[in-house]
Parts: C-alpha cells; sequence; structure tokens
C-alpha cells in the first residue's frame, strides 16, 4: 500500500517535502478522492512544520486519519482521537522521539534523505488503515 509507495521513491522526483509524500501517497493508496486544492494544505507541514518540531510525515498521517475516520467534525468520532494517539504512540516506541530535529539527526542519510522516517510513518498507516476499514 502507502509503504511500498514511499519505499519505491515516491515523490522524490517531484521535489516533495516529507509530508505531502504521505498525503499525495496516501490519496492514491486508500483512493482518498482529494483533488489538486487539498493537497496543497498540507504544504506547510514538511520538516516538522518547517521548525522541526513534530514530524511532517505524522502530521501528514493525522490528516489521512481525518479523512477515513471523521464523517464531518471531530467530536463526532471518538476514533479521529484513539487513532491518532496509537499512531504517535507506536512511532515513538519504533523511532525514539516524534520530533523531526532527533529523527532527522538519527535516521537521515544524504542518499536517501528522510526516506526511513517517512517509510516508518507509512508503515504505521497501513497498518491502523488496514485494520480498521
Amino acid at each position: 500500500m502507502l509503504t511500498e509507495l514511499i519505499k519505491q521513491g515516491f515523490g522524490e522526483k517531484e521535489d516533495l517535502n516529507c509530508a505531502e509524500k504521505i498525503l499525495y501517497g496516501a490519496n492514491i493508496a486508500y483512493n482518498l478522492g482529494l483533488d489538486k486544492e487539498a493537497m496543497k494544505l498540507v504544504a506547510g507541514f514538511g520538516g516538522g512544520m518547517a521548525i522541526e518540531d513534530k514530524c511532517g510525515a505524522l502530521t501528514a498521517s493525522i490528516m489521512v486519519l481525518g479523512k477515513l475516520f471523521v464523517n464531518e467534525r471531530a467530536h463526532e468520532s471518538a476514533k479521529i482521537k484513539e487513532l491518532t494517539k496509537e499512531l504517535f504512540s507506536e512511532y515513538k516506541k519504533e523511532m525514539g522521539t516524534i520530533d523531526c530535529a532527533p529523527l532527522k539527526e538519527k535516521h537521515r542519510t544524504e542518499e536517501l534523505k528522510c526516506r526511513n522516517i517517512i517509510v516508518k510513518a507509512a508503515e504505521i498507516l497501513d497498518r491502523i488503515v488496514e485494520r480498521e476499514l
């Protein structure tokens, strides 16, 4: 699903940031039906919201969960809060942190850039989506 797209280098030729790779890739993998205008909403979340805070791959993953599991508003769906907590908890358990700067320090390489960081977010998102759908 999404993980395979990211592993194959999805979005690299187009120079997508980490958040864009997750949302654009999820749009394909999960048939989200998002148009080009909607996809622009994720642009500012790359690089930990440009300040190396929370990982952009994770913040984009929350957007995907919202699209898939919220009908109209978050307060209508206890599931979105539960799934977001699971996403962050699993990512932190597997990668040690959810913050961009230490993730880049530990896992980013010149050759692959942040691909391994993004792949891990995709793996966890795939597990959640496969289980919940």
